[in-house]
């Protein structure tokens, strides 16, 4: 019985990975203004003929406090290239995609493909996009090109000016 165990743990572990992933580290900047507000954040992986592939995150005010429960949700079409893309087709929220905005700092997303978020994708270029729009605040938008699926682990970065900070993108084949 042990024998058998052990060979099926052996083969399990052993077992190649047959779904790549990506995991996108997004910085929101700590700005030193008299009004701040939480930005709005759009991730979304676009084709090169700029059809959207998937959008694999959006945050927001879920809950915009003072007004009616997702009133938060007009204020989405700040995020003007996501918007025009893709955002004004979906119905919010999206099911592991939407969720209330983020505070300054750094913030992890992991994706497998064949996920909700990231369907399996076609072979060849993408590119990563990142916008944010703060209230009282600016718009920004930052890209990071890549090929799928990766042939080896890779690492990208690419630096906002003044809503995003460091945008990070680990492919994992």
């Amino acid at each position: 019985m042990q024998v058998r165990y052990s060979l099926a743990l052996v083969a399990l572990l052993g077992a190649p990975a047959f779904a790549g992933g990506l995991s996108v580290n997004i910085e929101v900047p700590r700005l030193n203004v008299a009004e701040y507000h939480r930005p709005y954040v759009a991730a979304w992986i676009e084709r090169p003929d700029q059809s959207v592939a998937t959008t694999l995150a959006v945050w927001y005010d879920v809950k915009n406090k003072g007004n009616a429960e997702g009133e938060g949700t007009k204020w989405l079409k700040d995020l003007r290239q996501w918007w025009r893309r893709t955002g004004r087709e979906l119905q919010m929220p999206v099911d592991g995609v939407s969720s209330a905005t983020r505070p300054a700092g750094k913030h992890q997303l992991a994706f497998t493909e064949g996920s909700a978020q990231m369907p399996k994708l076609a072979p060849g270029a993408y590119k990563l996009h990142v916008e944010a729009a703060r209230e009282v605040g600016g718009r920004e938008i930052v890209g990071i090109p890549f090929q799928w699926p990766p042939a080896k682990a890779d690492t990208a970065t690419v630096a906002g000016t003044s809503e995003l900070g460091e945008i990070k993108l680990d492919l994992a084949p």
